[in-house]
């Protein structure tokens, strides 16, 4: 008896459907980027008659090279310095035009006058810790953030989401323009009541 031959496979179309398969998981496949710390450095024209800060509008950190922290020449635990930023920044203890009608701080005079005139400025040392620096950073940025959020949802409580959200949605490229164009007024007009003003001293070399 004639032994029966085992049948072929037709392997004809398998280089199409891997190819297929590789042109889905192109399209499909998300990267990752890394946008890194979102800052903007000053504009470099020279001022002839520089604005005068007053001293109470600075809110001072130090972080030095065993990672301790400084903050307006105390020592202060990094569990702590967002309620400090917090407050310096909501204190609202001006006067006349430097009043602030949307604070919700201690008024303090011996604080700053309006969140439009605090500026928080950060020193490091050049032996700080990338770990103890980037988490000085996250901190005092999450205390814009904190308040950014509180006055959003005052200002916009029927949306569903605080500041944060909303400018996450505004920066998602699959965010309809339409979406996008409602957003930017109600973002911008938070931003002006908190404007971010986190300046960075060049780092220094303690012994």
């Amino acid at each position: 008896m004639a032994r029966r031959s085992s049948p072929e496979v037709n392997a004809g179309s398998m280089a199409d459907i891997a190819f297929l398969l590789l042109i889905f998981f192109l399209v499909t496949t998300t990267i990752e980027t890394d946008s890194g710390i979102n800052r903007k450095l000053p504009p470099m024209d020279e001022l002839i008659d520089p604005p005068i800060i007053k001293e109470r509008n600075i809110f001072t950190v130090v972080v030095n090279k065993y990672d301790n922290l400084l903050v307006e020449e105390k020592p202060m635990d990094i569990s702590k310095i967002r309620q400090a930023a917090i407050d310096f920044l909501d204190n609202g203890g001006g006067d006349g035009e430097d009043a602030c009608n949307y604070c919700k701080g201690n008024k303090s005079p011996a604080s700053s006058d309006n969140p439009i005139k605090a500026i928080i400025s950060l020193k490091n040392d050049r032996e700080t810790s990338y770990k103890a620096y980037i988490s000085v950073q996250n901190e005092l940025v999450a205390a814009y953030n904190d308040l950014r959020n509180r006055e959003f949802l005052i200002l916009n409580p029927t949306l569903g989401m605080n500041f944060v959200e909303a400018n996450r949605r505004y920066s998602d490229p699959r965010t309809s323009p339409s979406d996008k164009l409602s957003l930017k007024p109600k973002l911008d007009q938070v931003k002006e009541m908190y404007p971010q003003k986190l300046s960075e001293a060049e780092p220094s070399k303690t012994n």
